[in-house]
């Protein structure tokens, strides 16, 4: 995991606090994202972000090794989806969000003259280094 620190401010006080960022595999953050899709915020692309509500709920799927899906649906009317491509991206950072509670997870592409942000996603808490497993659901 690499380090590297970013500048916020606090307050009025004009004081500086250095937040730290993190970088996490993809393949470790969207297993670790599957055991949390409701604790996602929002989730986009540079192109489109789909905004939780509380009707509102997220499903996360692997359609083949080359295409995950992000799904945001009401009852079962989906609202949104967006494809992730895993073999493009080389790494995910996470920092605190600039709102209070909140944590952004950015997925960077790479290439040999640019660095960009293809998905991101916000969470309500921070990225834990641990097994989560993914609590299957039941249907009617």
């Amino acid at each position: 995991m690499l380090r590297a620190p970013t500048e916020k401010h606090m307050g009025s006080t004009g004081k500086r606090l250095a937040a730290v960022s993190t970088t996490v595999m993809f393949d470790k953050f969207w297993t670790w994202l599957a055991g949390h899709a409701n604790c996602i915020l929002r989730a986009g692309t540079p192109e489109v972000s789909l905004l939780d509500h509380e009707d509102f709920h997220w499903t996360l799927i692997t359609e083949d090794e080359h295409t995950l899906v992000v799904q945001l649906a009401r009852a079962k009317e989906l609202v949104g989806e967006i494809l992730v491509f895993p073999a493009e991206i080389a790494y995910v950072q996470v920092e605190p969000s600039e709102t209070e509670g909140e944590w952004l997870f950015e997925c960077v592409v790479e290439s040999e003259t640019a660095r960009e942000v293809a998905y991101h996603f916000v969470m309500a808490h921070e990225y834990e280094d641990g097994e989560h497993r993914r609590e299957e659901k039941w249907t009617h």
